[in-house]
């Protein structure tokens, strides 16, 4: 058993009992290695949220946060302020809840506290220990302290009822449990850049500081905002007056694991490491896993969902352990459904996973992770566009949990919301050498790139997946992988990339003697015919992809092919034979139940009517597949049918709809494509 250990008028036990107004300045924490300025601005506000709990009248404050974050110091320095506010002294005990040992009893704290005041020697008895605690502050006018608690239950025998009185209590935990003793609560965040590089500067010198400023910069964020952290690293400098703090900055940075931690030790003291080692050895069984677990994984920012299925359990089992993580400040509640570890926390992670699990627990972990991301984006792909070919999908760890979505507009919305998750799926399951889950993430994330343009993520994640079919063997695959990133590249305006593409794909498909995937490569050849201002080697091959699709009888891609046809004729001046083209287009696309291209065929069915005097038909239909890219969330094609309903306004008379359309057209391009943003808005 370890009692506390802080001096006073003399040591008792590790009471600091200071009596009267005159009683010296309340002591600094021990535990601190270098002491953090007075005046660091950036817990200015924290000090004022302190004074607006007291002013409310509360007798009993928590401040919480996790280790290294600056508790104690903002306490005592808060209290010292306070000092004359309490004439019948105050007293200040460490609670040790995360030393090594058990943290220490109330009992024997409330032992010490008696004899500091006076009692001499304390009942032995719990109850009359608690009777003379209680007797002897009734009247008394003091604070109290209580630095490192451990649970709410070792708090509550300490409390007083003292009129004036004060409770002050420090914990990594958030200790909701005092809620009913009618505590108020104080969350402390990490350290903002300035504060972090003013805490820098009290150790190692203005001048060093000022001749590496945005090394000093990034120093500071690589500690997280955690002041004991700041501290550390400028211990290290301090005695290293030779080395450039971007040296430490670039050796923190490139030690992403446990190497980072090490960094910031300092022999004989306490270190980072150490303090989080302390609040992980505290958790439960299965918060420690779940701990661990989330170390593991690629990404950010999690919910409840990525943690029950990483860690193979159910959804209940996930919340019940992170609110366990939050209650102890290793976790971080960040928005709605949304949590994060801080960069030093999730290295501490990864590391205890590195030393406390198997290699097949950990490999387990996020396979279990990608498994539930292929198999997720595949259920909203099948909602989203459900008459595309798909390949067959293969699960390690097939996902137990309910899907996150109901219709179609929840589903593109998952897949957007989640889209970084996704991509570090994809990007995780390639080096782990699971490339038949990696290609098929990708071709599962099809409806995301088609609606939503995510260019950068569409052309990356398919060099990724069509590398990942080629190392799994699967041809097939290969050639949808081609296809689709094809596009992606034709879409961003990469057209030579993707004719390249196309061409290897032409080649492979009919290798493979493969109908469908040699007329669509043929279209896309088409399309990209098209960008560069070949139109007639664009019917050409538009023509040669329709004969393939109609002999080996698939509908759907003769209908895209005309589509196509249809927006060439379009451009280059034939807006009868458009309408022919996309009127046969529109039906066969209705008749194979594909609402979004269906929709793309009927508004540029619309245009081309409205080219020809049909402007009443021709805006009714513009407005319909306006209305089903508005209620599927495909926000490109609600730009591009804008455009067209402001174009066709304009050419009617009617300038003021026309800009009212192009207006809209122009904001939703801003946030889909650039480069038809800049077009429409007259940027080039």
């Amino acid at each position: 058993m370890y009692g506390p250990t802080v001096q006073a008028r003399e040591v008792r036990g590790g009471i600091h009992f200071h009596q009267g107004p005159t009683a010296p300045a309340w002591p600094g924490p021990p535990r601190q290695l270098l002491p953090v300025p007075a005046n660091y601005t950036d817990r200015e506000h924290d000090l004022d949220a302190l004074n607006d709990l007291r002013a409310t009248g509360l007798t009993l404050i928590v401040v919480s946060g996790p280790a290294g974050i600056g508790k104690t110091t903002l306490v005592s320095k808060w209290l010292r302020a306070l000092g004359a506010e309490f004439p019948d002294g105050q007293l200040y005990a460490d609670l040790r809840g995360h030393t090594a040992g058990d943290p220490v009893r109330p009992a024997e704290v409330l032992g010490q506290f008696l004899r500091a005041l006076g009692a001499g020697p304390p009942p032995t008895d719990a109850v009359e220990l608690g009777a003379l605690w209680r007797s002897l502050t009734a009247e008394r006018r003091m604070v109290i302290m209580l630095d490192n608690s451990f649970t709410a239950a070792q708090v509550r025998p300490l409390l007083f009822n003292g009129p004036g009185g004060l409770v002050v209590v420090t914990s990594r935990r958030r200790l909701t449990g005092l809620r009913m003793q009618g505590a108020g609560f104080h969350q402390l965040d990490a350290l903002g850049t300035a504060a972090g590089v003013e805490l820098l500067t009290r150790g190692i010198g203005a001048e060093r500081v000022a001749g590496e400023l945005p090394a000093a910069h990034r120093l500071v964020t690589l500690c997280a905002g955690l002041p004991l952290a700041v501290c550390l690293a400028s211990a290290r400098l301090a005695t290293r007056p030779r080395q450039s703090v971007g040296a430490l900055a670039d050796a923190l940075a490139q030690n992403t694991d446990g190497g980072r931690l090490a960094a910031l030790d300092v022999e004989g003291e306490t270190s980072v490491r150490k303090a989080l080692d302390a609040s992980y050895a505290v958790l439960s069984g299965g918060t420690a896993r779940l701990y661990r677990t989330l170390g593991l994984l690629p990404v950010r920012t999690f919910d409840a969902v990525i943690a029950a299925v990483s860690c193979g359990e159910s959804l209940d089992w996930a919340e019940r352990r992170l609110d366990e993580l939050i209650e102890a400040n290793l976790v971080e509640d960040v928005g709605p459904e949304s949590f994060r570890l801080h960069d030093l926390l999730r290295i501490h992670a990864h590391g205890r996973a590195m030393d406390d699990d198997t290699s097949a627990a950990r490999e387990e972990a996020l396979r279990r992770f990608c498994d539930w991301s292929l198999y997720t984006a595949t259920a909203a792909q099948e909602r989203l566009t459900p008459v595309q070919f798909t390949l067959p999908r293969i699960y390690a760890h097939r996902p137990e949990v309910p899907l996150p979505f109901a219709d179609d507009i929840a589903a593109l919305s998952w897949l957007d919301s989640h889209r970084a998750h996704l991509m570090d799926a994809v990007r995780l399951a390639a080096s782990r050498g699971w490339y038949d889950t990696s290609w098929m993430l990708v071709d599962a994330l099809w409806p995301l790139f088609l609606r939503l343009r995510h260019y950068t993520e569409w052309i990356e994640a398919h060099k990724i997946g069509l590398e990942a079919a080629r190392q799994a063997g699967n041809r097939e695959a290969e050639r949808q992988m081609l296809n689709s990133g094809a596009i992606g590249l034709g879409a961003a305006g990469h057209t030579d990339e993707a004719a390249a593409w196309y061409r290897e794909s032409l080649r492979a498909a009919r290798e493979a003697d493969d109908p469908r995937d040699e007329g669509q490569a043929l279209l896309g050849l088409g399309a990209c015919h098209r960008e560069a201002g070949r139109p007639a080697d664009a019917v050409s091959h538009l023509t040669r992809a329709i004969a393939v699709w109609e002999a080996c009888g698939y509908p759907r891609g003769a209908a895209l092919a005309r589509t196509t046809l249809g927006e060439i004729a379009l451009a280059t001046g034939a807006p009868g034979e458009a309408v022919d083209c996309f009127t046969r287009a529109h039906a066969a696309l209705v008749a194979v139940n594909d609402p979004h291209d269906a929709a793309r065929a009927l508004a540029f069915l619309g245009r081309a009517g409205a080219r020809v005097g049909a402007y009443e038909e021709g805006t009714a239909r513009m407005k319909e597949a306006l209305a089903v890219f508005n209620g599927s969330g495909a926000v490109f094609w609600q730009a591009r049918t804008l455009e067209m309903l402001g174009d066709s306004a304009a050419e009617h008379g009617d300038g003021t709809g026309a800009e009212q359309f192009l207006a809209r057209a122009l904001a939703l391009f801003e946030i889909t494509s650039p480069a038809d943003a800049r077009r429409l808005g007259g940027g080039g």
